[in-house]
Formats: C-alpha cells, structure tokens, sequence
C-alpha cells in the first residue's frame, strides 16, 4: 500500500493517461476534456434556459456528469485516504477577503481562456493531439507560451 501514498512516477502516469484516449475513443465515442463537462453539468443544472446551447442531452453527454463527479469524488479520495501529510482544501492565503478576490478572479480568467480556446488544457494538450487537431496544437503551444512567459514576468518581479 505504500505505492499509494507517493506520487507515481511519469514512466508509469504517462502511459496510464495515454492509453486512456483510445479507450474512450473506443468506448464512448467522445472527446475528454473537464471544461466541456463543467459546461454539460451547468446545462444540467440549468435546463429552462432557452438559449440553444444550454439543451442537455443526456444520451451523448451523461458520462460527462459522471465523469465530472467522479474526478472531485476521486480528489476527495486521493487527499482524504492516500496522502501521507494532510492537505488543506485551500492554502492559508486564500482565507481572507484578498483571497477570495483573487480566486474568483483566476476564475473568471480560466472560465474565459476555456472558452475561447474552445477547450481547457486537458482537453486540447491530451485528447485534442492525439487525435490530431490543429486547433489543440496552436492551445496547447500558446498554454506553453502563457506558462513561461508568467515564470519570466513572476522571477523578475
């Protein structure tokens, strides 16, 4: 049981992740990405909107649900049962008023990224390559770019 309670290495992670999108591709015929979950789980959680893009449907979409679920039952799990520290829900900085500012507004700014990539990191660095997109490509370089251009800005400040 001990191999629960330490990270795993990326020689074993890395496959395990990899060999996940052809499953679903051969399983669920649908593309994995949490961003487009956490929408289908608001459409559901919202189905008198009239608007087009809020109609839920369940029969190509309920696994998303699930799948959505599963992830922060997963997490729960992971932290509750198989850390060998304990792990607070949320670091000690964020329990202010400043905290909560600066959570809502990460927020806001990887709800509005998701959405105008089209798809969240997971999505366009893990399915949208494998299966070839362009699109995922052009993300997932500019994620990168995102990512070290704030190392830079965040070492010199």
């Amino acid at each position: 049981m001990e191999w629960l309670y330490e990270p795993w290495t990326w020689a074993v992670a890395g496959p395990l992740i990899g060999l996940f999108v052809p499953a679903l591709l051969l399983t669920m015929n649908g593309k994995l990405g949490i961003s487009s979950a956490f929408e289908h789980l608001c459409m559901m959680l919202m189905p008198k909107e009239r608007h087009a893009m809020f109609s839920f449907n369940w029969k190509d979409n309920g696994w998303k649900v699930y799948f959505t679920v599963g992830i922060m039952l997963g997490a729960y799990i992971a932290t509750r049962f198989f850390s060998s520290t304990d792990v607070a829900f949320l670091p000690e900085q964020y329990h202010s008023l400043g905290g909560v500012i600066t959570l809502f507004a990460g927020g806001m700014l990887v709800g509005f990224g998701t959405r105008y990539a089209n798809g969240c990191t997971s999505g366009h660095s893990i399915f949208g390559l494998s299966i070839l997109q362009p699109s995922s490509l052009k993300a997932t370089l500019s994620f990168f770019a995102g990512g070290l251009l704030y190392t830079l800005l965040s070492s010199i400040l």
